[in-house]
């Protein structure tokens, strides 16, 4: 009967939104509605029941803490600390093993990664070394001339 009257037939699946896309049953947008109501009020629930169970932990533990806290706090200071000096020995050992590692490979005249960025270097301070002996000799020369002119 809409046909008689020249309006065009459209089904929910078909109706656009105003973007230019397809516009999605309410029946969908119900169902997502109610997934995400149900999703955050049990999430929701979750959190009140985990922060009730905490501040009654911490009720029922906090007097054993006050208690023991002379021991705990102690152990809890050594076991830091033996954790991080097995934790920085370990490190330090890698960084030994690594340096002597590309040593052992410098010397063999293997390339190892920066041997040419260390030749250049070793040039710079070979060159400077050299120019500083020359500025000493000429001051020493001068000194000297200095001395017996007067």
């Amino acid at each position: 009967m809409a046909d008689y009257y020249g309006q065009p037939q459209h089904t929910q699946h078909q109706l656009l939104n105003p973007a230019g896309g397809q516009q999605q049953p309410r029946s969908h947008q119900m169902v997502k509605a109610a997934t995400a109501v149900t999703a955050g009020g049990s999430l929701l629930l979750l959190s009140g029941l985990t922060l009730a169970a905490t501040v009654i932990a911490l009720t029922v533990v906090t007097p054993l803490l006050v208690i023991f806290s002379p021991v705990i706090v102690p152990a809890v200071i050594t076991i830091f600390m033996l954790f991080s000096g097995f934790l920085a020995s370990g490190g330090f050992g890698v960084a030994a093993i690594s340096v002597l590692s590309w040593i052992y490979r410098y010397v063999t005249g293997k390339r190892p990664p920066g041997a040419d960025q260390l030749e250049h270097a070793r040039h710079k301070l070979a060159t400077k070394a050299g120019e500083m002996k020359d500025r000493a000799q000429e001051f020493g020369q001068q000194h000297v001339t200095g001395t017996q002119q007067t």
